[in-house]
């Protein structure tokens, strides 16, 4: 049985986790841990930044997933940004991403003011892309683009 709940501050290392998981096995980067840390745990310090989601097989955390906001002036609402899915191997093929969408679905539903649920899934990733089409999502027209990392401070 699959069950969705809300990530607490006590599924921080299964979080961190996952996410080093998912950058190792989607782009085989290896991240730093500090960092990934912090940047999980800043989630939960500002909810502006989003949520977690988390997806249990029989009461043992299988996946994750977090949401992040985008404002929409031309729909005058909010787009969720489905970031940060990773379901453990052997967890895999057996409902758990499909749980997490359908409960952030209707969250976003209850919620009313947000316009759409978007991700990013890496361009070769045929076995993800499917299973997004599986849920009800289709490819868009736009392509991503970004600066990376060379907007921080030497500092950090």
């Amino acid at each position: 049985m699959i069950t969705v709940r809300r990530a607490l501050t006590g599924d921080v290392a299964f979080l961190v986790d996952g996410n080093a998981r998912m950058a190792w096995e989607t782009e085989a980067l290896t991240l730093d841990p500090e960092r990934l840390r912090a940047g999980v745990a800043a989630v939960f310090a500002d909810a502006g930044r989003g949520f977690y989601l988390i997806a249990e097989v029989d009461g043992v955390a299988a996946g994750q997933m977090m949401i992040t906001y985008e404002w929409s002036d031309w729909r005058n609402g909010v787009f969720w940004w489905i970031q940060s899915v990773y379901t453990l191997p052997k967890y895999r093929g057996r409902g758990a991403f499909k749980a997490l969408y359908a409960a952030v679905e209707e969250m976003a539903r209850e919620r009313g003011d947000v316009c759409g649920l978007r991700l990013y899934v890496e361009a070769h990733n045929e076995a993800a892309q499917a299973t997004y089409r599986r849920c009800g999502m289709s490819e868009t027209v736009y392509r991503m683009f970004e600066v990376d990392g060379v907007l921080r401070r030497a500092t950090e």
